[in-house]
């Protein structure tokens, strides 16, 4: 039955609506219990109580339109209820509960009067399908709005009939590529490209926009003319080909069927939303219910686990002071200052204080776009050669030379210099956090930030919690990383922490077997087969090679003497830094060689080469490094790219064992 039941209109607990004086209808959304607004059963119960009810007062005359508007300050409607999804367990779970929504966004999109999708923050996925079916769409301009279809990044597509909505009002180049890149855009894009029809300055001036936009019957004029021409034969084909080979380049399909799915969708339904609509609802049910789509749905699980760890509006740093201005300083600083803080950034070097705000306003140019933005974050990051700012921090982190006595020296410094709430960290990467406390007074006070390179780039943060570290420093370390839009995890002291711990196995079985024969290109592809983002050895040249042998000999990995590995280093290649490491590089490239191998036999050596890196996963999680497997899991998909679509290491194996 595919059919929504009403909830009662007059015991809403997630909408609350009224008709105004002047006959406006206003369904406002305030998910009960939740920060943000999501669409799940009781919610989409609720808004056809409210479709109902505005259907019988349109047909007598009693109201002039219906605006949809949220109740939360930061959000419209953040997408469908993931925690729903392993609800459906069949494909005809998925049908009926998918055609039951796009039955009741088609009465609101049939209904006779004016209806105003009125947005502010976040609206994405299925809360962008149900402003689709509005009307007319106003969004406020300020930063925190946003619009997009994330689904891509589930394993799917709009399956709300957003797909043919989104092409019928932005067209088919600017939808298909918001809907294949999973990108969030700002309000005056959206706007550029039709997606939205108005825009206001805040979110206070909705309420009006929206009652004139009902008054005045506003609609919404769709994609222009020329725009129209790209859903028509042949264009439509040479666009479909060109998104496959694009999306070719990032993907594979066979580990992400969801992109290549919606370009042949586009490709044999584009030229008629009657057709689209069902092949639409066709092509997603199957996803929904595939092992990419849930280990995907894992993933954001384990995002939201992570993001748990930092405490609730009691430590929000807006002061971040960094000592040591090299590469990884620098970046932290950086990002700090696109993240919103001010960054102060110590160093002896006047010239590596110069290199690093020459890098930062790089960051800033490609990050903040607006010269008003970017000049505000040239002020908020300052050269602080004498460490005068020390005292106004609210987080310091050391990132200079690993030299346990040079670091032990510079906190015991640094503590009678900083404020007595300021968190103080290192950003270490192989020396243990207590015996870099023992010179302070307060060694319960110092906690790693381990960050990984390159900052901007890379997601996780670990938060190494020393053998004396306190609790409550920890926490707010927690606080500052996803401050900073990264994922904290916590990691207890030891060589290696978490992620340096079980990537270096993998590394340097990866350098045996190229030691002992294997193909370069073959060991690397079998990697890129099993869905790794990058083959080992061409991952060994960006790290370093001579990073790579420090890392071994730290973690006591086995004889590196003798071996490819110190035979490179030795003489000075040590990767993509010098030019020539396992690969020659060229303009930041690595030249491979032009070979084949059998498919299946990537296949096997991929599975095979990935054995050293769960083991080692297995190790940690007895040792009790992180809280749980799924810490492990989280630690290794975000800190080393682990394929994503298999839903981490651990997690990988339990399958592979049951199944």
């Amino acid at each position: 039955m595919n059919e929504i039941t009403p909830a009662d209109i007059e015991q809403l607990k997630d909408w609350r609506f009224e008709v105004d004086f002047e006959d406006i209808a206003w369904a406002v959304f305030d998910r009960e219990g939740e920060s943000m607004n999501s669409l799940g059963r009781r919610p989409t119960q609720e808004l056809a109580a409210i479709v109902a009810s505005v259907e019988d007062a349109a047909d007598n005359g009693e109201v002039r339109g219906l605006i949809l508007i949220s109740g939360k300050k930061n959000n419209f409607i953040a997408g469908a209820d993931i925690r729903e999804f392993d609800l459906m367990k069949s494909d005809e779970d998925v049908e009926d509960a998918v055609l039951a929504t796009i039955a009741l966004f088609d009465r609101i999109e049939k209904l006779p009067v004016p209806v105003v999708a009125a947005i502010h923050g976040f609206c994405l996925g299925g809360g962008l399908e149900l402003a689709l079916a509005c009307h007319y769409r106003i969004a406020t301009r300020e930063d925190d709005t946003r619009l997009g279809f994330p689904e891509v990044k589930l394993g799917l597509f709009p399956g709300l009939n957003g797909t043919v909505r989104s092409i019928e009002r932005a067209g088919a180049l600017d939808a298909m590529q918001m809907m294949l890149t999973g990108r969030m855009l700002r309000p005056g894009h959206a706007r550029a490209i039709g997606l939205v029809d108005q825009l206001v300055p805040t979110r206070h001036r909705l309420r009006w926009a929206a009652r004139k936009a009902v008054l005045q019957k506003r609609k919404s004029k769709g994609a222009s003319w020329w725009k129209r021409l790209l859903r028509e034969a042949p264009l439509r084909g040479y666009l479909a080909k060109q998104m496959r080979k694009k999306t070719a380049l990032k993907v594979r399909e066979e580990h992400y069927p969801a992109p290549f799915a919606l370009i042949d969708l586009f490709d044999r339904f584009g030229d008629s939303s009657a057709r689209m609509k069902p092949a639409e609802t066709a092509a997603f049910t199957p996803l929904m219910n595939s092992d990419t789509a849930r280990n995907l749905r894992r993933v954001f699980a384990l995002t939201e686990m992570l993001k748990n760890e930092a405490p609730k509006d009691t430590f929000r740093p807006q002061r971040v002071h960094v000592v040591g201005a090299g590469t990884m300083g620098g970046d932290i600083a950086a990002w700090c200052v696109v993240c919103g803080m001010e960054a102060s950034l110590q160093d002896l070097s006047e010239e590596q204080l110069a290199t690093a705000v020459a890098r930062a306003k790089k960051l800033f140019r490609r990050r903040l776009k607006t010269k008003q933005a970017i000049d505000a974050a040239m002020t908020r990051l300052i050269a602080d050669p004498e460490g005068k700012h020390v005292r106004r921090a609210d987080l310091v982190i050391e990132a200079i030379v690993e030299n346990l006595e040079i670091k032990q020296k510079l906190f015991a410094g640094l503590e009678t210099k900083m404020k007595p709430d300021a968190v103080l960290a290192t950003n270490t990467s192989s020396l243990m956090i207590e015996d870099i406390a023992k010179s302070m007074k307060d060694p319960g006070r110092l906690i790693g930030l381990h960050f990984f390179n390159p900052v901007a780039q890379l997601p996780l943060v670990e938060v190494i919690h020393g053998a004396g570290s306190r609790e409550e420093e920890v926490r707010k370390g927690c606080a500052f990383v996803t401050g900073i839009r990264k994922y904290p995890l916590i990691v207890k002291s030891c060589p290696g922490f978490l992620v340096n711990r079980v990537l270096s196995p993998y590394m340097l079985d990866a350098v045996r077997r190229y030691q002992e024969g294997e193909p370069r290109e073959k060991i690397d592809q079998a990697a890129l087969k099993f869905g790794m983002p990058m083959g080992p050895l061409e991952l060994s040249d960006v790290v370093g090679l001579d990073i790579c042998k420090h890392v071994a000999e730290t973690l006591d990995l086995g004889p590196v003497e003798d071996s490819e590995l110190d035979r490179l280093v030795k003489n000075g290649k040590l990767g993509k830094k010098t030019g020539e490491g396992f690969y020659v590089w060229d303009k930041g490239k690595p030249k491979r060689q032009q070979v084949s191998f059998d498919e299946d036999d990537l296949a096997r050596l991929g599975r095979d080469m990935i054995r050293p890196m769960l083991d080692e996963c297995e190790r940690a999680l007895a040792d009790k490094i992180v809280a749980s497997a799924d810490h492990v899991d989280a630690g290794v998909i975000f800190g080393t790219g682990f394929a994503p679509f298999r839903g981490g290491p651990l997690h990988y194996r339990q399958q592979e064992k049951s199944g």
